[in-house]
């Protein structure tokens, strides 16, 4: 069985190469993303497609496939907001994805960079290395005792819950359904409003969706604290861009951390070091002192690409020999 991947990296061909020693599937790699521009570079004997979160499946892209013979679309991330999940079950396509692969991965991230901002650790390793060993504007703040807003409680949301119950801190959260074991460590679920109103820190774990498309918004910045923290380790798109940059400029936002951007799919994952980078609104961001921004790599430990690696050939033997899929979470259609 032969599987084409779409926007992969070094990374991804030696892990998916290695793990599939168990599987013996024909495995082709290309870098280009997966797009309607592109999808007509699929091999005649592809019988599934593995993408990534910049991939474009598109109903257009979908109806290729299906002319193609592609009987699975198989996403090696957790979130599905760039595949037409409709038209694909019109085609009669599986979609699965990878829904757990390590949770604590992301969330680990999202602590390394609200901790990052706030004890100014990058700043002080480019002093140190310069012999500049004054501690003058290197001022942080105890988040023991801190309120923290969490909005999503799904896997990642509720691993960032329990790390933030661990530094001392009080923590509040939205999500459409509440989790009773995080209630019974402590955490406290209100209306999203409320939440962005009392808390002083805010990480976002939601899904993207037309609900939480531009989550973070001018109208939601203004009912949050003076000086809050964001955090966004989850998509671009739950933030609108401008509204966050006019934060900022006026010191509501006091830092700002994010491991996506809205329109990162022509940025991120590719070396543009001698590049001119035409994105107006990523160069404003990144000429912020109090902004911290990594290129979609939250999810980036061995044990994430492992399990990431192991689930999606797994689901793929599933879906196209077994017909039936275990975890059945991973599949969406």
């Amino acid at each position: 069985m032969h599987i084409q991947f779409f926007s992969t990296q070094p990374y991804d061909k030696l892990s998916f190469e290695k793990h599939n020693e168990q599987f013996r599937y024909q495995l082709s790699f290309l870098e280009i993303p997966l797009n309607k521009k592109t999808v007509n570079i699929i091999a005649d004997d592809c019988a599934a497609v593995c993408v990534f979160v910049n991939d474009k499946v598109c109903a257009e892209t979908i109806a290729y496939l299906a002319v193609k013979g592609i009987k699975l679309i198989a996403l090696r991330c957790a979130g599905f907001n760039n595949v037409d999940i409709h038209a694909a079950k019109a085609a009669g396509i599986h979609v699965c994805r990878v829904p757990a692969y390590s949770p604590e991965a992301v969330a680990e991230h999202a602590v390394a960079m609200l901790l990052t901002l706030n004890r100014k650790t990058h700043k002080a390793y480019n002093r140190v290395r310069e012999q500049n060993f004054a501690l003058n504007g290197l001022l942080g703040f105890d988040l023991h005792g801190k309120t923290v807003g969490v909005i999503g409680t799904g896997n990642i949301g509720a691993a960032f819950s329990k790390i933030m119950l661990g530094f001392g801190c009080k923590v509040l959260a939205f999500d459409l359904i509440a989790n009773k074991d995080l209630e019974a460590l402590g955490v406290t679920y209100l209306p999203l409003l409320e939440v962005l109103q009392q808390a002083q820190v805010i990480s976002l774990h939601c899904p993207l969706n037309e609900q939480t498309h531009h989550l973070i918004n001018a109208d939601t910045l203004a009912i949050m604290q003076q000086g809050a923290t964001l955090i966004n380790t989850s998509r671009g798109g739950l933030i609108d861009t401008q509204a966050v940059i006019q934060a900022l400029k006026k010191g509501k936002l006091a830092y700002l951390g994010i491991d996506v951007y809205e329109q990162e799919e022509k940025l991120f994952f590719k070396d543009l070091s001698g590049d001119i980078i035409a994105d107006d609104v990523i160069q404003r961001l990144m000429s912020f002192p109090n902004v911290l921004v990594t290129a979609h790599q939250a999810f980036f430990t061995q044990e994430a690409l492992t399990q990431i690696a192991l689930t999606t050939l797994g689901s793929v033997q599933s879906v196209l020999e077994k017909h039936n899929l275990t975890p059945r979470a991973a599949l969406l259609v």
